[in-house]
């Protein structure tokens, strides 16, 4: 499919009654049901009478059903190395299997591929204080996931997006869509750069599956400077490392009287000290943040 057309898809439009009765019948759950924001799918936070707290995700038509797979299998994969970072842990159905279907009333509706897994307890990081010390802990937090997904192979996911960082010189043909003229050279300049220094080395750096969207409302936080979990694995990857530790690197903005790298720094330095960066990846990381930065302005 083609990234654009992925992204524009509609989300799937299902009543609250028709996700409570998949839940029940085909996960045992019961409670009440509060709609969450997302992106292509749509979500549920799903609260029990006794009250546990999960959530209900069903996904676009338009996603194969290898990427919903895949997505699936990285997080029991997570769970299985005992990851110190929480995640959300998948929830099987009655009959033992990790999804299942959701269809339109409507003859020709397409069919949805539908998953539960456990509610993460935190605040959003973009609702924090972004002091050094949180975004030191960020850094050890991220790279303790992506050690946990070091050795995660999937045959077929299937995943093309626009956020695809890999992906960015196709972004030059979205330019006329930023409107501020000035603006619209600055991010011109950051696709050039990307395509002269950092395309032609992808083939070189070392991959991985990621989780490709470390940005501040997919990362949870507790009241004491600490990472408490990640959340949204719906954008993973196989992609250069390096591209997990851009695109987080992109967020970290400063305030006004802030200098550029108060955040960044530590947040490079912890990751490096648990999963040492190569020179390479290294020299690499400022044209891939921009590039990440052009992506955000331009979707």
């Amino acid at each position: 499919m083609d990234p654009l057309e992925a992204l524009s898809a509609p989300a799937p439009q299902f009543s609250k009654a028709a996700a409570l009765h998949t839940l029940q019948t085909d996960f045992g759950l019961h409670g009440e049901l509060l709609p969450q924001l997302s992106e292509r799918d749509q979500n549920f936070c799903v609260t029990t009478a006794d009250g546990q707290r999960f959530i209900f995700k069903i996904a676009n038509a338009s996603e194969p059903q290898a990427v919903t797979d895949f997505q699936i299998a990285a997080l029991l994969h997570i769970e299985q190395q005992k990851c110190s970072v929480v995640t959300p842990r998948v929830r099987r159905t009655v009959n033992g299997k990790v999804a299942t279907w959701m269809t339109g009333e409507q003859d020709d509706a397409p069919a949805h591929r539908c998953r539960v897994v456990s509610f993460v307890a935190g605040d959003l990081m973009s609702s924090a204080t972004l002091t050094p010390e949180l975004a030191a802990h960020f850094g050890r937090s991220a790279a303790q996931l992506d050690l946990a997904l070091a050795d995660f192979e999937y045959d077929a996911t299937g995943q093309v997006l626009l956020w695809d960082l890999q992906r960015a010189s196709a972004l030059r043909e979205l330019l006329e869509y930023v409107e501020d003229g000035k603006l619209q050279d600055a991010v011109r300049r950051c696709i050039d750069d990307f395509d002269s220094r950092v395309k032609p080395t992808l083939p070189e750096l070392r991959r991985q599956v990621i989780h490709a969207d470390l940005n501040p409302d997919n990362v949870l936080t507790t009241g004491d400077s600490q990472v408490a979990g990640f959340i949204d694995f719906g954008d993973m990857l196989n992609a250069p490392l390096i591209v997990e530790t851009a695109i987080a690197c992109s967020y970290l903005r400063p305030g006004a009287s802030d200098n550029v790298l108060d955040r960044v720094k530590p947040f490079i330095g912890a990751y490096h000290q648990i999963l040492p960066l190569h020179d390479q990846e290294l020299e690499l990381l400022f044209d891939m943040l921009r590039a990440r930065l052009a992506a955000t302005i331009i979707i």
